[in-house]
């Protein structure tokens, strides 16, 4: 089940260990009907045809009955922005790496704070296993191994 936003807003203010999902800094304004937007963390300009990592304003923590799925926001992807690596496990904590790819022909500038990617929050039926891998507590753009 994907989680609505009253849902979302539940979460967040649920008590530390039962199932409390955190995302700081918290904007009303990025909070949608089924997602959550994450914001660009600095200011950044996608040139034509790479892929550039920016880092998310937001630091996340994900219980472990909740997994994440990131998509990029349909008004950057018309101008040709696509999002890689569009998954996060239960239980990861820090900001989220952002790889997004400009297929345009043009540069584009994304400013700090500006929303970009679609946080999509599903429920994990089990949830007894969580991630503890190399990206738990990042800060800032976190590069390929």
């Amino acid at each position: 089940m994907i989680l609505s936003s009253a849902e979302i807003q539940s979460r967040l203010t649920a008590p530390e260990g039962a199932g409390r999902l955190v995302i700081t800094p918290f904007s009303d304004a990025s909070l949608q009907p089924a997602s959550y937007d994450l914001r660009a963390g600095e200011e950044i300009t996608l040139a034509p045809r790479t892929v550039t990592l920016v880092p998310s304003m937001e630091h996340v923590e994900i219980p472990g009955d909740l997994a994440a799925t990131l998509r990029c926001r349909s008004s950057y992807a018309r101008r040709g922005i696509l999002l890689g690596g569009g998954y996060v496990d239960p239980g990861f904590r820090g900001e989220l790496t952002l790889c997004l790819a400009n297929m345009g022909a043009d540069e584009v500038v994304l400013p700090a704070g500006e929303r970009v990617v679609q946080m999509i929050l599903h429920e994990v039926s089990d949830g007894a296993v969580c991630y503890h891998g190399r990206y738990q507590d990042s800060e800032g753009v976190v590069g390929a191994r």
